[in-house]
């Protein structure tokens, strides 16, 4: 069993949550607004599911998710999670976050930005480029014919490969992008973000893509 540590709890968080409990897995919920804001949501999770503070749902979590706004990722604890994989499911938009030069002219993306603020633990770009309903609605058995495949990209291999395990067992294949500098390939305005594309399209979405801003 492993406890995921949600540092936001939105649309893409909250369906996480019920996809790790539905594979036995603990979660531990939290936002910015105080543990008290997601007793509805809690109540539906049931007993694997709690509600903390952000730095309480990083110090419990095996794995730790990020799914905060990108103009947030500067009051994402970083002390708790130094040494643990985390995944980043964030993407950039300038008139949400404001403009950042160093996304804007791709010389970082979103992810490599948290990586700077997070040094000590171990991002994983994943499941930005998927609707968040699609996350237990499209899920499906390993080796089902046609199974939606999912990216992440990362610098740490280890982490990669828990968080790909992690995407494997909830109902997705995997297609391996590299390291963090290549998460751009399936951020908005690419091929590859938002249809549902199998392993070998992805594959292809990705060598596809053309860079923007990250």
């Amino acid at each position: 069993m492993t406890t995921i540590g949600l540092i936001g709890a939105g649309h893409i968080g909250s369906q996480l949550a019920r996809a790790a409990i539905a594979h036995g897995h603990d979660v531990v919920l939290s936002n910015s607004r105080g543990p008290e804001t997601l007793t509805d949501l809690i109540a539906e999770l049931g007993p694997a599911a709690r509600a903390s503070t952000p730095a309480e749902a990083a110090e419990a979590a095996d794995i730790a998710v990020v799914t905060t706004p990108v103009h947030a990722i500067g009051s994402v604890p970083a002390a708790p999670l130094a040494g643990k994989p985390v995944i980043d499911t964030n993407n950039y938009y300038s008139q949400r976050d404001g403009v950042i030069a160093e996304l804007e002219d791709g010389s970082l993306t979103s992810s490599e930005l948290l990586q700077r603020h997070l040094a000590g633990a171990h991002v994983v770009k994943a499941f930005n480029h998927i609707q968040a309903a699609a996350i237990t609605a499209e899920a499906q058995d390993a080796g089902t014919p046609d199974r939606r495949a999912l990216a992440v990209a990362s610098d740490d291999e280890a982490a990669k490969a828990t968080v790909a395990a992690f995407i494997d067992e909830i109902g997705f294949d995997v297609v391996d992008l590299g390291g963090l500098a290549e998460g751009w390939r399936v951020q908005p305005d690419t091929p590859g973000y938002g249809p549902r594309l199998t392993a070998a399209e992805l594959r292809e979405a990705a060598e596809a893509a053309t860079r923007t801003a990250a």
